[in-house]
């Protein structure tokens, strides 16, 4: 097997500073301004795919609730680049909680902003709606009754799924950003789309640890695509970056072996929190944004 992915981000990043970061030159001069050597001002929002719900350790700074690890992405992308990270991610955040507060004593995620902040990365809109677990959840369930076969989730939802994404989950992103942008108007904004939960289609040994029927193994892939082109849409119409997770992520869905996978199953997986990403995903989410951002 490989160097695992967080190794290969820390080692290859390792020379990053928060000069380069900041664009503000390499020459003499420039390193001997006190704004050089200021670290790169950095806030991460977002929900448990940007938090690394179930993966340990967990945050001592963070509400419990939260579920948030110090092995998320965000983490491991401030320490690259020397970055001054506020991380304000939480399990289970919808847009909504953005601006208003999510649990009890945990403020909203966007009071983290502010007019200097220089960074920003977020995933978001997969608890909107209640798609992502409403999906797995209703198609589980459905795979189970057929014993795997057959599309019984997509012969019963259809396009309702998809329905909701585009008619509430896309203008709240839309929404977020542009309100990301006004509160901390010069900052860089990243939105990073979900790596791959489920193939392309199939294959044999995966029903065991994701208890979906084979033809609605691509109906979710399919949903999760169209979740993911909202974000990637709503980025562009905002002066976002959208960090496309699809090819860096294929081949390390929720069905592959334990040391293959990003994405833990819903059964016999390493993570306390299922269908999220593991601690080898969160790397490899780090390791894009760096390459997307295209940072020095």
């Amino acid at each position: 097997m490989r160097m695992p992915a967080q190794h290969r981000t820390v080692a290859a990043l390792a020379a990053v500073t928060g000069i380069a970061a900041l664009g503000l030159g390499a020459g003499p001069a420039a390193a001997d301004t006190p704004e050089a050597s200021e670290p790169l001002r950095y806030v991460a929002l977002g929900d448990s795919y940007s938090a690394g719900s179930g993966v340990l350790p967990l945050d001592p700074q963070a509400p419990l609730l939260c579920a948030r690890t110090t092995k998320n992405y965000p983490h491991l992308l401030a320490a690259s680049l020397g970055a001054k990270l506020t991380d304000v991610t939480c399990g289970g955040a919808q847009t909504k909680d953005f601006t208003t507060s999510q649990y009890p004593g945990v403020a909203p995620q966007f009071d983290a902003l502010k007019n200097d902040t220089e960074l920003v990365t977020l995933t978001i809109g997969g608890n909107d709606n209640n798609t992502f677990i409403g999906a797995i959840l209703a198609c589980g369930s459905a795979g189970i009754v057929t014993g795997g076969k057959g599309s019984p989730c997509k012969n019963i939802y259809g396009n309702t799924f998809k329905d909701q994404v585009e008619s509430k989950t896309y203008p709240a992103i839309r929404t977020a950003l542009n309100q990301i942008k006004a509160r901390s108007p010069k900052a860089k904004v990243a939105i990073l789309g979900y790596p791959w939960i489920t193939p392309a289609k199939a294959v044999p040994g995966c029903f065991a640890k994701l208890p979906v029927a084979e033809g609605d193994i691509p109906y979710l892939r399919d949903l999760q695509a169209h979740l993911n082109g909202a974000a990637q849409r709503a980025a562009g119409e905002t002066g976002a970056t959208f960090v496309d997770m699809a090819a860096a992520s294929d081949a390390h869905d929720a069905c592959r072996p334990a040391d293959q996978r990003w994405i833990e199953p819903v059964l016999f997986g390493t993570n306390f929190v299922p269908v999220h990403p593991n601690a080898a995903g969160e790397a490899g989410m780090a390791e894009q944004t760096e390459k997307v951002l295209n940072l020095p």
